[in-house]
C-alpha cells in the first residue's frame, strides 16, 4: 500500500480561475460605467 502523498497541484487552478474571473467582474462594472451612465452626466467645462 503506498502511503506517500500526491503534491496538490489543484490549487492553482483556483488561482488560474480567479483571477480572470475577478478581471472580468472589474470590466463588466467599469464598461457599464463608461457606455452606460457616464452619458447621462457629460463632462462640464
Amino acid at each position: 500500500m503506498l502511503t506517500a502523498a500526491a503534491p496538490v497541484w489543484h490549487f492553482w487552478i483556483a488561482v488560474a480561475l480567479t483571477i480572470p474571473g475577478v478581471l472580468l467582474i472589474l470590466a463588466t462594472v467599469l464598461g457599464y460605467l463608461l457606455k452606460v451612465v457616464a452619458p447621462k452626466y457629460p463632462r462640464q467645462r
